[in-house]
């Protein structure tokens, strides 16, 4: 039925509700829009083009166990593709801030595939009929099990296809940087003080295997994910839903998508806790704490370039200071910095969420599944950029380096085995007081030869 301009009346067990004419959404979308007028944040487009995904399969499991008649399971097979194919981004308006089992966005999936499905079928949007959103979008699902499922399929495909990739290079890039600054000698430092010499390669080396953790424990979280609370329905007993129905339904997720998705053998641990997805944020939060501790060693070796650190020189990114010419900072490594504080913060968030469950339905899916996705995202496209943008444009000032090392006190380490804690510890004092290098130093106490530091110039203790 047509309503003021620009918008029509559709019908729901409520009664009538107005709705702008060019929206796939449905009554229970436009109620809640109007219930829960909290906030700005909305679920990414990869939530949303999940919802399409278990629908698809959802609607080819009723076809085979013969519970949705075929021709209403073409139409909306063919909207739900639609839909995972990212086709009604922009038919999804509530926010983060709503039921904490995510009912309003799960409803507003079954209302847009619905309205869709009925369109193809040549009937106008909000007839809900002869596809219902309910009925027949639904059939054999609720909100509650098909939430926690959509959870799972979005955050397993954003790690494999988004957050993966963009580590393996930053492991990768890494380790090539290892390689090449093999046989560098530069001075290690322990309480930001000057320490024994090392490699930059050790260090370039050290990097990389932080990162090849973080990817092993993120791989070893994944298969929590695999499985699906889809059967489930509304407490976990799977009234409603035919027998076989959930593994149909992993079955072709399974075959959409690559990965060995099964049903999850109790589908009320699947709805009532998250912790599958909460261990996932755990091993974000170490990765977060990793990137941050790499940052903050390139920033801090890249310091100067006169008056600091200078080991590393850091990449020049085009950006400059808005009152001193000329001013380079490293700009992409604190912009990684924050991304990992804010994960950091997304796992607090996350943990308490995944802490609410009550009974059989943990009432904060919402909010844990968009800080979860927000970190995925953050980390991803900040290693990413810190990859390509920053370490792979990372050069060693060579004369810096040389320097540092002929002039470090800490050299005399080295003559522990030989001299003894203590006369070494003379030499480095002796070097400090009056401005020597450590061999000089030396060999004014006479502990060594002017020759050389050999084991033969060495004098006895």
């Amino acid at each position: 039925m047509n309503g003021p301009t620009g918008t029509r009346i559709e019908h729901d067990a409520f009664g009538p509700v107005e709705i702008p004419a060019d929206r796939y959404w449905g009554a229970q979308t436009q109620r809640a829009l109007g219930v829960f007028e909290i906030g700005d944040e909305r679920f990414p487009a990869c939530l949303v083009r999940s919802f399409g995904l278990p629908k698809l399969a959802a609607s080819r499991a009723n076809r085979r166990l013969g519970t949705l008649a075929p021709c209403l399971a073409d139409a909306i097979e063919a909207a739900a593709r639609e839909l995972w194919e990212g086709r009604f981004d922009d038919h999804f308006p509530l926010t983060v801030w709503q039921t904490g089992s995510g009912a309003q966005t799960s409803m507003n999936a079954n209302e847009v595939i619905a309205n869709r499905a009925n369109e193809s079928l040549e009937e106008p949007l909000g007839l809900r009929r002869p596809v219902h959103p309910n009925d027949h979008v639904n059939r054999s699902q609720s909100s509650n099990d098909r939430f926690a499922t959509v959870m799972h399929l979005c955050t397993a495909t954003e790690l494999r296809d988004r957050l993966m990739p963009a580590l393996t290079l930053l492991r990768d890039t890494f380790a090539a940087e290892a390689a090449e600054f093999d046989g560098m000698v530069k001075i290690g430092r322990t309480h930001l003080m000057d320490a024994v010499p090392m490699t930059v390669g050790q260090a370039f080396d050290a990097f990389a295997r932080q990162i090849g953790h973080g990817i092993d424990r993120i791989e070893a979280a994944t298969p929590r994910l695999y499985q699906l609370a889809q059967g489930g329905t509304a407490v976990g007993s799977g009234l409603n839903a035919p027998a076989g129905f959930d593994e149909a339904v992993c079955d072709q997720v399974a075959d959409l998508t690559g990965p060995p998705f099964w049903p999850n053998p109790s589908k009320f641990e699947g709805m009532g806790a998250h912790d599958a997805l909460a261990e996932v944020s755990g091993a974000l939060n170490v990765l977060a704490m990793s990137l941050t501790k790499i940052a903050t060693d390139i920033r801090l070796l890249g310091s100067g370039p006169r008056c600091g650190l200078g080991d590393l020189v850091v990449p020049d990114d085009g950006l400059s200071s808005s009152i001193m010419p000329g001013n380079r900072n490293p700009t992409i490594a604190e912009a990684l910095m924050q991304t990992a504080f804010q994960a950091i913060g997304n796992h607090a968030t996350i943990s308490a969420a995944g802490a609410s469950g009550t009974f059989e339905l943990d009432v904060a899916k919402s909010v844990l599944v968009h800080h979860l996705l927000q970190s995925i995202c953050l980390l991803a496209d900040g290693s990413r950029v810190f990859a390509v943008k920053l370490v792979q444009g990372l050069d060693v000032d060579r004369e810096r380096l040389a320097a540092n090392v002929s002039n470090a006190l800490l050299l005399a380490t080295a003559l522990n085995p030989r001299l003894g804690y203590d006369r070494v510890a003379a030499i480095t004092r002796k070097a400090m007081a009056e401005t020597m290098i450590p061999r000089a130093a030396a060999v004014a106490l006479d502990f060594v030869t002017g020759k050389s530091t050999t084991a033969s110039s060495i004098r006895g203790r």
